[in-house]
């Protein structure tokens, strides 16, 4: 039984198979295309020609891509939406989507309504649904919408009133319809954001999800199918439908966890260089740490969870700059450095030139080294050196040294001892990461809800949120013996009476293939 992982970044598609050991026996870079599904079908057709792997030997295939983020940030293939924010009286001087860039709002709002319901920061109901207004609203929105957003003053409290809502909508509009207290946390305008995108991202993901299938029909592949989200664990297809914002941010998770893997670290900084840019992310248990801040998503500002991640432009490709004084990018060749860079025969000197430059034997298929002078070289390694370093720093959260993980096909141009690094690793299939992350195959579930301590413990009050947690990731696929909890969060809620906590918990475990 193999697995196949496959990862669709912005220059390209990387594939690998695993064996039942989680041990990479193929792997390919092919070309992203316009036309995201011919790209995974060439790139898997590589991969199969070059394992000799049978089809109906592949068990189920794994998809990590940029697809649903380069869809909000080109502002293309997504779904017109409405929105109700169940908060009148409240809430109504701001409207809906208020400071987002006007071309992209444009295309997405079609309607939009404020009506009667939400709940106090305590729970106490601000005003109840009414449900003739609604249904009002409905009729206004039909045909002129393909998806919905329902989003209540402090719903994650108590979502009952968005649920109640939600019902009506799918009666009177059929159109898929979500919730603002299954996307993000409390914070109304930015949870309400990140519902808004989830809801545009309707028909993006169908169109990626029927592209997948498509290239598997055409390469044979009959396998189970499923979608990477950005915590470095796996959706099938019914919630990445229900769920497309969950894969913003994917790319760089699987780097991550491809990096654990590899190197059989859990705890280290992950150092992903590409052609255009460096993303670091942190490893915390064998998955990326997120990030606590707000996130912004093409200039628009949300509070779901993504990876805490920097990315700097830096990559094979960056520009090295020789005129007044030397100087690294931030501008890049990306998927020109093939044609304009020194190494294969252009005219612009890049990070991948430095690197391989005065050198018999380098990494770099197809590349020539070029003669340069030592003190170009030199100089252009200490800018690089400077540049990784500061990144470096700000990913960190006290002043020990820690090891750090390279990944990705650039990273050849970083050098092998850091100020603040204990020890830099490449693994072996560094340049693979993503694709092996994508398919590493641990499924999750998660509890992010209120829990009152007026009749309970604290302790018992954790306890059953990760038996809630482990009854999702089992739900999800995971076999039930693998289960591990990653994290454990409590946060008190001083301004919630009955002593209130809000709880966080994360439990992952392994993929049953039996149940598949």
């Amino acid at each position: 039984m193999y697995r196949l992982g496959i990862d669709v970044g912005g220059t390209n598609t990387d594939c690998a198979i695993l064996d039942e050991d989680l041990k990479c026996i193929g792997k390919v870079k092919s070309p992203t295309m316009d036309d995201v599904s011919e790209g995974i079908d060439v790139a898997i057709q590589k991969v199969l020609k070059e394992t000799k792997i049978p089809t109906e030997k592949i068990r189920v295939v794994m998809l990590g891509t940029t697809h649903c983020t380069n869809a909000i940030v080109q502002r293309k293939e997504l779904s017109r939406i409405g929105i109700i924010r169940l908060a009148k009286p409240a809430t109504t001087a701001v409207a809906p989507m208020v400071g987002w860039p006007e071309d992209l709002a444009s295309k997405m709002m079609a309607q939009s309504a404020i009506v009667s319901g939400g709940y106090e920061y305590n729970g106490n109901t601000i005003a109840e649904i009414d449900e003739e207004e609604i249904r009002a609203v409905c009729q206004k929105m039909k045909g002129k919408v393909e998806a919905v957003a329902v989003v209540g003053v402090f719903s994650p409290v108590n979502n009952e009133q968005e649920q109640q809502v939600a019902a009506i909508v799918e009666e009177e509009l059929q159109v898929p319809v979500t919730l603002s207290s299954e996307i993000g946390s409390v914070g109304l305008l930015e949870r309400e954001n990140a519902s808004i995108l989830n809801a545009a991202l309707t028909q993006t993901i169908i169109q990626m999800i029927q592209g997948l299938k498509q290239a598997l029909s055409n390469n044979h592949v009959a396998a189970d199918v499923f979608i990477c989200q950005n915590d470095g664990t796996l959706m099938d297809l019914e919630k990445a439908l229900n769920y497309p914002v969950l894969t913003i941010g994917c790319g760089p998770t699987n780097s991550i966890r491809g990096a654990a893997h590899l190197s059989q670290l859990e705890d280290a900084l992950v150092v992903d260089v590409g052609g255009t840019t460096t993303d670091i992310g942190v490893l915390k248990k064998g998955f990326p740490r997120e990030s606590s801040l707000a996130t912004l998503i093409g200039g628009i500002r949300t509070n779901f969870r993504m990876p805490d991640v920097l990315s700097i432009g830096l990559g094979g490709g960056t520009i090295i700059h020789l005129e007044d004084e030397l100087r690294v990018g931030p501008d890049s060749l990306g998927y020109r450095i093939l044609q304009e860079s020194l190494s294969f025969g252009g005219t612009t000197l890049c990070a991948t030139d430095i690197a391989i430059a005065n050198q018999t034997n380098h990494p770099v298929d197809g590349a020539v080294s070029q003669k340069m002078e030592t003190s170009l070289i030199n100089g252009a390694k200490n800018k690089i050196r400077e540049l990784i370093e500061d990144a470096i720093d700000q990913m960190k959260t006290d002043s020990q040294e820690i090891p750090v993980i390279l990944v990705g096909g650039g990273s050849i141009i970083l050098p092998k001892e850091m100020n603040g690094v204990s020890k830099v690793i490449i693994p072996d299939n560094y340049d693979a990461a993503n694709a092996i992350g994508a398919a590493l195959g641990e499924v999750s579930g998660e509890v992010n809800s209120v829990y009152s301590l007026e009749k309970q413990t604290q302790e018992e009050a954790v306890a059953e949120a990760v038996e809630h947690a482990e009854q999702e990731a089992l739900k999800a696929g995971a076999s039930k013996e693998s289960l591990k909890t990653i994290f454990v969060e409590v946060i008190p809620l001083a301004y919630l009476p009955k002593q209130a906590v809000n709880i966080k918990v994360k439990v992952a475990g392994k993929l049953n293939f039996v149940m598949i």
